[in-house]
C-alpha cells in the first residue's frame, strides 16, 4: 500500500501542535492525531528515562517519509527525533484517496 501511518513523539503538546501543523501546511502529511498522556520509558546515553510525552499519528504516503523525517529532524527539539512508519494494509478506499490527494511530492497527481 503507497499510505503509512507516521509515528512522532514530543516532549510537549505545544511542540507537538507546532510540528503538526509545519508538515500539514508543507503538504509532508494530511493530518495528524495528537495523543497526550503518552509516558515514554527509554534508554538514552547510558541512562534510564521516564517521560511524560505526546504521541503524533500522521497520515501520509510512502514515498514522502523520507523527505517527513528530514523536515521532522530539522525542527524537533531531541537529537534524535522518533520517525517511525508503518503501512497501512487496507483501509477506507476515499480516505486513502484523501491521503494521497492532500500529499504533494514527487509522485503526486
Amino acid at each position: 500500500m503507497d499510505c503509512v501511518l507516521v509515528f512522532i513523539t514530543a516532549p510537549d503538546m505545544e511542540t507537538a501542535r507546532s510540528l503538526a501543523r509545519v508538515l500539514v501546511e508543507e503538504r509532508l502529511a494530511a493530518g495528524v492525531n495528537l495523543v497526550p498522556g503518552v509516558r515514554s520509558i527509554y534508554r538514552w546515553k547510558g541512562e534510564i528515562h521516564d517521560e511524560p510525552e505526546v504521541q503524533l499519528l500522521l497520515q501520509t504516503r510512502a514515498d514522502r517519509v523520507a523527505d517527513l523525517a528530514e523536515r521532522v529532524a530539522a525542527l524537533h527539539p531531541y537529537e534524535v527525533p522518533e520517525v517511525m512508519a508503518l503501512p497501512i494494509a487496507a483501509g477506507h478506499v476515499p480516505y486513502l484517496d484523501w491521503i494521497r490527494s492532500e500529499v504533494n511530492g514527487p509522485s503526486a497527481g
